[in-house]
C-alpha cells in the first residue's frame, strides 16, 4: 500500500520561462498549489510596501522640483502636474518589468507576476497592466468587479490579469518552501 508521502513528487518545473514544456500548459492551481498559496493576501500587502516606496521616491521630486522652480522662475513647477504619474511608470516599468518581474514590494513579499506560461513580464506589459489597474480604481464598482474576480479564481487572478494574460504566483523560493522541498 501507497502512501501520499511515500510517492514521488512531480520535478519542480523552472519559472523562468526556459522549460519548453512549461509552454505547453498554463500554471495549474491543482498540481502546483504551492505557486498560488497565500498570493492574494501577500499582493496586497506587496500593493501597500510599494505605495510606501512610491511616496518617498514622489516627496523627494517634489522637493527636487521645488527648488528647481527657484532659479527657473516657476518653470520647474509645471512638472508637478504628472510627477506622481511620470514615477509610477517608471517605476513600475523598471520593477516589475525589469529581471525579476516583481516589484520591491512583491519581492519583500515573495511573489512575483509572469505571463500564463510562465516567461517573464517586459516593460511594457507591466506599464500596461498598472494602468488597467488605476484606471478601474478610479470607479469603485469597476474596482469591485476587477478585485472581486480573485475570489472566484483557483489561480487567484483578478481580472486585469486575466485580459492582459499575467498571474501573480509565489517566488522559487517560497514556492520550494511551500512545496516542502
Amino acid at each position: 500500500m501507497t502512501t501520499a508521502s511515500s510517492q514521488p513528487r512531480p520535478p519542480i518545473m523552472p519559472l523562468d520561462g526556459s522549460d519548453p514544456k512549461r509552454d505547453r500548459f498554463a500554471f495549474d492551481p491543482v498540481g502546483e498549489p504551492w505557486l498560488f498559496d497565500g498570493v492574494r493576501t501577500r499582493r496586497i500587502f506587496a500593493f501597500f510596501l510599494d505605495l510606501i516606496v512610491l511616496s518617498v521616491f514622489v516627496t523627494i521630486a517634489a522637493v527636487v522640483i521645488a527648488i528647481l522652480g527657484l532659479p527657473t522662475f516657476g518653470l520647474a513647477w509645471l512638472l508637478y502636474p504628472i510627477l506622481l504619474p511620470l514615477i509610477a511608470i517608471a517605476y513600475i516599468g523598471l520593477t516589475l518589468g525589469g529581471a525579476k518581474s516583481a516589484t520591491p514590494g512583491m519581492q519583500a513579499m515573495g511573489i512575483e507576476m509572469r505571463l500564463w506560461h510562465g516567461a517573464p513580464m517586459y516593460g511594457l506589459l507591466a506599464i500596461v497592466h498598472a494602468l488597467a489597474f488605476y484606471f478601474s480604481a478610479g470607479t469603485g464598482l469597476l474596482l469591485m468587479i476587477i478585485l472581486g474576480a480573485s475570489l472566484f479564481s483557483s489561480t487567484k487572478r483578478c481580472l486585469h490579469d486575466v485580459l492582459l494574460g499575467t498571474v501573480v504566483i509565489n517566488n522559487g523560493t517560497r514556492a520550494n518552501q511551500l512545496r516542502g522541498s
